[in-house]
């Protein structure tokens, strides 16, 4: 691949891959959060569930 060719597909192709890139940063955060919302309510049923069957 010439030198042309290699700038013309970096500027076809760079500002897409370095939007889909934050993005998945930006959703890679959000999913962590939504772990640890989801590990919190795990341990809230348990909880529940115990005291119930006390």
């Amino acid at each position: 691949m010439e030198a042309q060719e290699l700038f013309t597909a970096i500027g076809n192709f760079g500002f897409p891959i370095v939007l889909s890139w934050y993005l998945l940063l930006r959703m890679e955060q959000r999913l962590d959060k939504l772990g640890d919302c989801l590990h919190e309510l795990s341990n809230a049923i348990v909880k529940e569930q115990k005291k119930n069957v006390l």
